[in-house]
């Protein structure tokens, strides 16, 4: 014998599948919701990283910072310290050079000629004085300009005194002086030469006659 359903099954399969539909839709809802909530968190977790990475960072700038600093004023120390040492070390090679100065203007002077002032200025030695003759001049600036200590003389000037009879003539010359340093070596070079100066006598021996 046949069997007929006569009940509404239609409408009972389609309540069914929108059931399972809303089901899934719900599932997905939450599966997205999750993962959603998963990438924040995950992205969270990767901004607070690279935020401690930061001021990690940022600590060691500070840091550095501080040891530039530190640098900085150690180098100007240093610069200080170095410029009192070049000061120093210019007092002692003037101190030197002086003495130096005062024994070659002994020797390097001729018969015939008298200094009567001595300047200094820089690295300019002015002299003045009165000589014989303007030869008695010229041999005290070639003595001058073989001198180790000094350099090339400058006449400045020359002029007949007629109120002095033995030395009438008055000179005044601009001398360049020579650095310690290159006065040493120009000194060692010739040391070997023990001739005196050109112009100049044997240097006021006992008894000798001017």
């Amino acid at each position: 014998m046949a069997r007929i359903n006569l009940l509404p099954w239609r409408a009972d399969r389609r309540k069914q599948k929108q059931r399972e539909f809303y089901g899934m839709l719900g599932l997905s809802a939450a599966a997205a919701v999750v993962a959603v909530g998963l990438g924040i968190f995950w992205m969270d977790q990767r901004i607070d990283n690279q935020n401690d990475r930061i001021n990690y960072i940022q600590n060691e700038i500070k840091e550095v910072d501080k040891k530039i600093a530190e640098i900085k004023e150690l180098d100007k120390t240093k610069s200080k310290l170095l410029t009192r040492k070049q000061v120093i070390e210019q007092l002692q090679a003037d101190r030197s050079q002086m003495v130096h100065l005062f024994d070659e203007l002994v020797r390097t002077i001729p018969e015939g000629v008298r200094l009567g002032q001595v300047k200094q200025n820089g690295d300019t030695l002015t002299l003045e004085g009165v000589a014989q003759s303007n030869a008695s001049v010229a041999t005290y600036m070639r003595n001058l300009e073989v001198s180790p200590w000094m350099g090339h003389a400058d006449l400045k000037k020359t002029e007949a005194k007629h109120d002095e009879k033995r030395m009438p003539y008055a000179f005044s010359l601009d001398v360049k002086l020579r650095k310690p340093s290159e006065a040493q070596q120009q000194q060692d070079s010739g040391s070997g030469d023990s001739t005196a100066p050109a112009g100049t006598t044997p240097a006021a021996q006992p008894g000798a006659k001017s």
